[in-house]
């Protein structure tokens, strides 16, 4: 094995480090330039005196990824030990009725850059969908890679597809077994959801919005509901099993409104209770006049880097302002923002300030985030990435 790198921070992060919090960036490193995307680093504090260990990520803003906090190798044996410690989480709190699950959830779970979903098929097949996070997770694998695919075989599952990040421009690769292609169906909490494993978002859905969507389900009954950037349909179905008049599905992908339409389809709703419209939402907003009792709004991150916060929060802004003016007075928002550099608080800004620029008085029933798959670490905000609110308007 390659000989670790050691590396010296430049800044004051010791204590935050040790505190949990699993990145070092790279201008908090002396001489970062010598960093090789997947080489193991020893990280020295400003004193030279070696204290943790970590994966060079091979980023502009991330030096290294902490596995361990002491100066010990980074093996197949560290990696298997923190993924069946994982896997022991999800094993005691699994919900009925659910057959798709995050069974390791990257830093959250001592697995920087390391996401493991799980997919029940309805067909019969127990797929596992790993998703690498930068070239330094990528690489990292490759050492580990015979240790993860012998743990997940172990424990039953019959195929395994590996995705890197979209922007390494790799398409996914067959681990082992057989992972179907095109549309396959899995459950969450009863309810039929269907997504494609191989050319789908993420690891082919969004398993982190499992409560939202069973939250809408309970909010839906006898309510006009408007779902904003849809993809594959899931809060629409959950509205429409919960008793929706009609659903309004909106996402910018034809293919995204078909899936939702397959959605529907495969939870015996009456095609006659939904809409699916391939158009940009908030064109859509401009021009479309009907009110809602129930509108969700989900849409991709406005922030994927820090530099566009600005540019986000008057997007978030925005978009709740038009939802606001799309609402009778008693209707309901689920409101929720995937982009990590936008803070709760900044976020639950937005709609006050929405509020006010629209004139509509909003009550806050709800503010949640990611289920408990999804865990952060305590000393890690930017773990705590997604959040959700469920508001209402008074008049």
């Amino acid at each position: 094995m390659t000989a670790p790198v050691p590396m010296k921070l430049r800044k004051a992060l010791e204590r935050t480090l040790k505190a949990g919090h699993p990145w070092v960036y790279r201008d908090a490193l002396e001489r970062p330039e010598q960093l090789e995307a997947g080489a193991e680093v020893v990280i020295h504090d400003r004193r030279g005196r070696p204290f943790a260990r970590g994966i060079a990520d091979g980023g502009d803003a991330i030096g290294v990824r902490i596995w361990r906090l002491r100066d010990a190798p980074l093996d197949a044996e560290l990696v298997e030990r923190r993924l069946r410690r994982a896997l022991g989480l999800r094993a005691a709190l699994r919900p009925p009725e659910t057959t798709a699950l995050r069974l390791v959830h990257g830093e959250g779970d001592g697995c920087p850059g390391f996401v493991i979903d799980e997919y029940g098929l309805e067909s019969g097949e127990r797929i596992a969908v790993l998703r690498l996070d930068g070239e330094g997770a990528a690489r990292f694998y490759e050492r580990v890679q015979d240790t993860v695919r012998d743990l997940l075989r172990d424990q039953g599952f019959t195929g395994l597809l590996e995705r890197r990040d979209r922007r390494s421009g790799q398409g996914p690769v067959l681990g082992f077994g057989e992972v179907p292609r095109g549309r396959v169906r899995v459950r969450e909490h009863g309810m039929t959801l269907v997504g494609d494993l191989w050319e789908g978002q993420k690891t082919g859905l969004f398993l982190d919005h499992r409560e939202s969507r069973r939250r809408v389900r309970e909010l839906a009954r006898g309510r006009r509901v408007l779902n904003l950037y849809s993809y594959t349909g899931g809060f629409s179905v959950g509205a429409g099993l919960g008793g929706a008049s009609v659903v309004t599905s909106v996402d910018i992908a034809p293919e995204a409104i078909a899936l939702a339409d397959a959605t529907w389809e495969a939870n015996g709703l009456d095609p006659a209770r939904h809409r699916g419209l391939a158009e940009d939402a908030r064109d859509f907003l401009r021009i479309d006049k009907e009110r809602y009792e129930l509108v969700v709004s989900d849409p991709p991150s406005f922030a994927p880097r820090e530099s566009a916060l600005e540019s986000a929060i008057a997007a978030y802004e925005g978009l709740h302002a038009q939802c606001l003016d799309r609402l009778v007075p008693g209707g309901m928002l689920l409101a929720a923002s995937c982009s990590s550099h936008v803070d709760a608080n900044t976020f639950h800004d937005t709609l006050a300030k929405a509020s006010a620029a629209t004139g509509r008085r909003v009550q806050i029933l709800e503010r949640t985030g990611a289920p408990f798959d999804h865990p952060r670490l305590a000393a890690f905000p930017e773990g705590d990435y997604l959040k959700v609110v469920v508001a209402r308007v008074l008049d």
